[in-house]
């Protein structure tokens, strides 16, 4: 019955809660006086009027709940009302026939019933329920006089700035302004291997802090922080509405005239009393109702646990039978970020080069400069004097060691300084000089994510064969990319409505594809996809809220795990669809025909709950799905 539901921990107001407890004291204060009536009817058969008082004391003690269920589900039609509306026809029926031990019995069986599927349900979301507590801790907050205090991590905002010591949680999103840990991320990100975390590094509320000192910035709060939308995801997966719930929603107004009339039918054919009850219990739909949203829980769970937020019900839908994938470059095959290739620097040591560039490179903010200056060594100690950033050009300051300069070719032609052959490099180079004396070249790119191969390989194993890389960088580093990771059909220099089309243009073709991007250009086609999935780790905010379904780690291979998930998803709910029809079935062609005996109706209700438990268990089967992901050795 649908007011007999139990939330998880914490999701219960005090009304709620008041509730719940009335309708389980009733029900046992019932299950007493139904026991002492059976005694009394054992002992003093002679008496039967005292104990059909008893029982009938007892079934009116458990109608007010059942008949408040019913009244309310009539009101607000939904398919858990359906259950609600059967289980008070069937009381109304045993009190209209004189069975007051039927009335008193059946609403208690299926109240304790209930508590215990919706105990089962709690269960299943163990995993949510411990996600939800890493929301809630105390964060040791920095003030600006520099001094420490303790508070609510709920209280914390944006800009705040908060230390965590070796065995804190971190309390909320945010970057590490200084200091260096090993970050215990596993019920976040999936990660099995601890996170190094550094300075300007993206950490998330909820890792645990193994060791090491670490100053943060606060960046993303409650709600808004990583955690937060999980458990908001986790609260809305039970409104998630798969096909199947959806085909039941339609026909939920036919489905109880086709047990209405098959159980007159039934009383017609054997006027046994007993198997029309049995009927209108059997045919409570309930295993079948929650076959879709127990499933939908579990899966939700488990991918959570896997660093994989799932935004709508695609998991059970259509990620299972995807045929096609459609890939951006930056961000998501890369890092997003440029770093060091190479030195060309044949005459000087490649370290003092990297110091000298680094140092120049923290006096500007171009992006070739801030890449460099990320190389710097947590003791050096360059100095530098007279800094002047030539616009567009480069960096120039004075060292003990005279003039530096670090730009591009032109800034050297400027300067006077002859340099040697500029190397061929597809991407960003920038030149170094000390005193007059040309240095080295630097060479910078984007970085292919280690594990970016294995995850297309894993892939196409599954099915999706067909691989684009669709991005709106150029042709030559589009390709040379799609060479390392092994795709073969490239569409460079896109704009964001060329994506669009692109993405259109599969689906028009007969391929269901998954779209997998990170930034604002890639929204559309997110959105597009049959399944759009966002990188988590620096992606746009308008491509995470387009997408189905995000990567918190921004691990490629975690795609291969949404594959797999969904596809275990699927097969639990077809089990327990045919769980819950086969079972219904069965119950009710046995009430029918008056195979469950004189106590039909109880025997029905006990079935009734057993196939509703088989169908939870056999969702929370799915919590044992595990896929932890392994280091990956980087070339």
């Amino acid at each position: 019955m649908t007011t007999n539901t139990l939330p998880a921990p914490g999701l219960l107001s005090s009304a709620e809660q008041r509730r719940a407890a009335r309708q389980l004291t009733l029900a046992m204060l019932a299950l007493g006086l139904l026991g002492l009536g059976l005694i009394w009817r054992w002992l003093m058969p002679e008496q039967t009027g005292v104990s059909q008082l008893l029982l009938g004391v007892a079934s009116v003690l458990v109608a007010v709940p059942v008949m408040r269920s019913a009244w309310f589900s009539l009101r607000y039609p939904s398919l858990h009302g359906i259950t609600d509306q059967l289980i008070a026809l069937a009381l109304l029926g045993a009190w209209a026939t004189g069975d007051l031990l039927t009335a008193a019995l059946l609403p208690i069986i299926m109240i304790f019933g209930h508590v215990l599927e919706e105990r089962s349900v709690i269960g299943s979301q163990e995993a949510i329920h411990a996600l939800g507590q890493l929301t809630r801790s105390h964060a040791r907050k920095v003030q600006a006089d520099g001094s420490i205090i303790e508070v609510d991590n709920r209280t914390l905002k944006a800009g705040d700035t908060v230390e965590v010591r070796a065995g804190d949680r971190v309390p909320a999103d945010g970057r590490v302004l200084f200091g260096q840990a090993s970050l215990d991320t596993a019920s976040i990100t999936g990660e099995s291997v601890p996170v190094e975390a550094g300075a300007g590094m993206e950490v998330y509320g909820g890792a645990i802090n193994l060791d090491g000192l670490l100053r943060i910035e606060v960046t993303r709060t409650g709600d808004e922080s990583t955690l937060g939308k999980v458990i908001g995801l986790m609260q809305n997966a039970e409104r998630s509405k798969p096909p199947i719930t959806r085909l039941l929603e339609r026909y939920a107004g036919s489905y109880m005239v086709l047990v209405l009339l098959l159980a007159a039918v039934t009383w017609f054919i054997t006027h046994d009393a007993q198997a029309m009850l049995a009927v209108l219990v059997a045919a409570c739909p309930c295993a079948l109702v929650l076959s879709a949203p127990a499933t939908a829980i579990a899966g939700v769970a488990v991918a959570a646990r896997h660093g994989i937020l799932i935004r709508s019900s695609a998991f059970l839908e259509e990620l299972a039978d995807l045929t096609s994938l459609v890939v951006d470059k930056t961000g998501t095959l890369t890092y997003g970020t440029l770093r060091l290739q190479s030195v060309d620097s044949p005459r000087v040591e490649h370290a003092t080069v990297i110091a000298l560039a680094a140092a120049l490179g923290a006096a500007s903010s171009h992006p070739v400069s801030r890449a460099l200056a990320g190389l710097a060594e947590p003791d050096s100690d360059l100095a530098l004097t007279d800094i002047h950033e030539r616009q567009g050009l480069g960096v120039v300051a004075m060292t003990v060691q005279g003039e530096a300069a670090l730009g591009r070719p032109e800034l050297f032609a400027q300067l006077g300084i002859v340099t040697t052959a500029v190397p061929e490099h597809d991407g960003p180079i920038a030149g170094l000089a000390l005193n007059g004396e040309f240095l080295a070249w630097l060479l910078l790119a984007d970085s292919v994510k280690p594990e970016a191969r294995l995850a297309l390989g894993e892939l196409r194993d599954l099915g999706l064969g067909r691989q684009l890389l669709l991005t709106g960088d150029r042709r030559s580093v589009a390709n040379a990319l799609a060479r390392d990771v092994g795709l073969h059909e490239v569409e460079a220099q896109a704009l964001p409505e060329d994506k669009l089309n692109r993405v259109l243009k599969e689906i028009d073709s007969g391929f269901r594809p998954m779209v997998v991007g990170d930034g604002i250009n890639d929204s559309l086609a997110l959105k597009a996809g049959v399944v759009g999935v966002a990188m988590g780790a620096g992606g746009a905010d308008i491509a995470l809220a387009s997408a189905d379904i995000v990567l918190i780690g921004s691990d490629l291979r975690r795609l291969g795990t949404c594959v797999r998930l969904s596809r275990q998803c699927r097969r639990t709910l077809q089990v327990n669809v045919i769980i819950g029809l086969g079972w219904t079935l069965a119950i009710v062609v046995f009430a029918a025909f008056g195979w469950l005996g004189a106590a039909g109706a109880m025997i029905a209700a006990l079935l009734h709950n057993l196939s509703t438990l088989l169908v939870l268990g056999n969702a929370g089967r799915l919590l044992r799905f595990q896929e932890p992901l392994l280091k990956l050795k980087e070339d």
